[in-house]
């Protein structure tokens, strides 16, 4: 247990109204209750979505005083009655919904930030069952990167064979983390981007293939030349209505499309004979469960992936972090040390 006495920073979302609206107070450290653990968080990160929650754009109301961010890694600072699942100094990380444990995704499940309180906090006591550990070879700031971006490329591309050729849209850190694991799966990837610069950067990274799509915004005709006609096996489609028509004729016969997102706008469509005739699925992912995250850990440490950090920033300085993510010209997470 904790003293009363005890003080935590954290950030509370007072309006959605943009940065201004993020408000740094003092408030007690709490107590862990039966089945709960308090985490003493070291490292969090953010993703696309905050800056959506914290514009106001987000698809559910966020009351005031919201602690915002989905994702965060640090240790165990207590334990209440009935935890057996942690001890005081395990490390861990969250799962993205603290209740989806494993199965398929429900609509009823609670998302950090949104409906519960997030990780952009010294200390957050949450229940035992919704966080795991931390393979030994990662640092707090790159767990944390993990829960929804790295877990949404996991789930993208779990069931993918070594040989199969992916295709990865822009820079973002889902692209990046699929990128990576794709790789480590044995898989050919071909990356998309808009400039020659982020080029040399996911090559890097471990891409095969990249192509601008600024200069062929039909990019899909290069996909089929660089897999002699057949097109990808799986397609990570972040970009949404503004990207899904060329995701669609790059896709093999069979293949997949992995609907992540709509980073490229929501205007857009597609030819109902040109989707029917790919006989492929077309799969939304929404994240992934406490198990996803589990296994991905499991496969990072087996192959020694370490997440790509764009810059990371001191507590204090939280809304410097979402200024450098709101510039979209970013290469990696950004990272708030705690």
């Amino acid at each position: 247990m904790t003293s009363s006495n005890q003080q935590s920073r954290a950030f509370g979302i007072e309006k959605t109204i943009g940065i201004d609206g993020l408000i740094e107070s003092v408030v007690p450290v709490p107590a862990p209750g039966p089945g709960e653990v308090l985490v003493h968080v070291h490292a969090s990160s953010l993703n696309y979505r905050d800056v959506i929650i914290l514009e106001g754009h987000y698809y559910m109301p966020i009351p005031s005083g919201r602690i915002p961010l989905s994702d965060g890694a640090g240790e165990i600072a207590a334990v209440g009655p009935c935890v057996t699942r942690f001890k005081v100094g395990d490390r861990v990380t969250n799962a993205f919904c603290p209740d989806w444990i494993d199965g398929p995704y429900a609509t009823n499940y609670s998302q950090y930030s949104g409906d519960v309180d997030g990780w952009l906090a010294d200390h957050r006591v949450v229940t035992a069952e919704s966080l795991v550990h931390l393979p030994d070879g990662l640092t707090f700031e790159e767990a944390a990167t993990l829960p929804c971006a790295g877990v949404t490329a996991w789930s993208a591309l779990k069931d993918l064979q070594p040989g199969q050729t992916v295709v990865t849209l822009g820079a973002g850190g889902v692209s990046l983390f699929a990128i990576q694991l794709a790789k480590a799966m044995g898989a050919r990837v071909i990356a998309t981007t808009s400039s020659s610069a982020k080029a040399k950067q996911l090559k890097a990274l471990g891409a095969d293939d990249t192509i601008d799509y600024k200069s062929e915004p039909n990019w899909s005709q290069q996909v089929r030349q660089l897999t002699n006609g057949k097109g990808a096996d799986r397609i990570v489609e972040v970009g949404g209505p503004g990207t899904f028509e060329q995701s669609v004729k790059s896709v093999a016969v069979g293949g997949q499309v992995s609907m992540v997102g709509a980073v490229a706008g929501m205007e857009g469509s597609i030819e109902f004979m040109t989707l029917f005739m790919s006989q492929a699925r077309y799969q939304p992912i929404s994240v992934g469960s406490r198990q996803d995250l589990e296994d991905m850990l499991r496969f990072i440490a087996m192959h020694n992936i370490h997440p790509r950090i764009d810059s990371e920033y001191e507590f204090d300085d939280a809304k410097l972090a979402f200024q450098r993510l709101m510039t979209r010209n970013v290469f990696g997470k950004v990272v708030i040390r705690h």
